[in-house]
């Protein structure tokens, strides 16, 4: 299996050659599309690890104050490219192909909970598989009214990925996560607000624009408390109420000494719009 690895990482374009990840920067929102549209933007492991090295790079620029996740075309994201799996199932080669695109979604998804600055996942269409892992993993999300989130891995006979089990029973519950996940529920745009699995629904036509807003939104916030607001939200499902509240008190005492939220309380008392720094 050694010698057949490079094929797994082998160069893998978009529609008309394009490169499978396309990152934008306007201002301080930088915008990250999977485009792959003939593939209703699935995922392989090239464009897997191109994803992955935009959330990285995404991360660490301070010019970067909110990231935007989108996908080219009707689609979001349908997951795993079925038809990589075709081939790599036809050399007898399926095992080193999922160790390789489960490696890289895991470390993704990681990228896009531990960032220290908010992420919008726009979906113009369907998420599926680990497609819905990626959304799912965003701290914001706004469907167009064509949406629709699926699981999509029973009908291969696939196992969930993405941290998708850790995702369906903390915002639904286990009982409606076994639903979702063994009857492979389609989920569209309304049912999904319903349930809070999108925050917001607008129509195809707005959904760019929508988008961009609240990401600038978000990009012009304290970026330091939204980051630490994103780990202690993560943090609230496995720390106890004592633990919880210890590092609710020591981001507190470490935002005291940034300085948003100086900036926060001088707006405040002056009455007027803060201007948070740059983290």
């Amino acid at each position: 299996m050694v010698a057949d690895e490079p094929r797994l990482f082998s160069c893998s374009a978009g529609g008309d050659g394009m490169e499978p990840i396309r990152s934008e920067r306007k201002g301080s929102v930088l915008t990250i599309t999977i485009q792959r549209p003939e593939r209703l933007n699935a995922l392989d492991v090239p464009s897997m690890l191109a994803l992955r090295q935009a959330l990285q790079s995404a991360s660490t620029d301070r010019d970067v104050r909110a990231v935007l996740l989108t996908g080219a075309g009707k689609a979001f994201c349908a997951g795993g490219d079925v038809a990589v799996m075709e081939e790599y199932r036809a050399r007898g080669e399926l095992p080193a192909l999922f160790h390789a695109l489960t490696s890289e979604m895991e470390t993704g998804i990681r990228e896009l909970m531990g960032m220290p600055k908010p992420v919008l996942a726009a979906l113009p269409g369907v998420a599926a598989g680990g497609g819905l892992s990626l959304a799912l993993a965003a701290d914001w999300r706004i469907a167009s009214e064509d949406a629709v989130l699926v699981p999509a891995f029973s009908t291969l006979g696939a196992i969930p990925d993405g941290g998708l089990t850790y995702f369906l029973p903390h915002y639904l519950g286990i009982g409606f996560a076994q639903e979702m996940l063994f009857t492979n529920s389609r989920i569209p745009a309304a049912r999904a607000r319903d349930l809070g699995l999108v925050h917001e629904v607008v129509v195809p036509t707005d959904l760019e624009r929508r988008a961009w807003d609240r990401a600038s939104e978000l990009a012009e916030g304290p970026t330091f408390a939204y980051g630490w607001t994103k780990r202690l939200l993560h943090a609230a499902f496995s720390e106890s109420a004592e633990s919880q509240m210890m590092l609710e008190r020591r981001a507190a005492v470490e935002a005291a000494q940034h300085g948003e939220l100086p900036e926060g309380i001088r707006a405040f008392r002056e009455k007027r719009k803060p201007r948070f720094p740059a983290p």
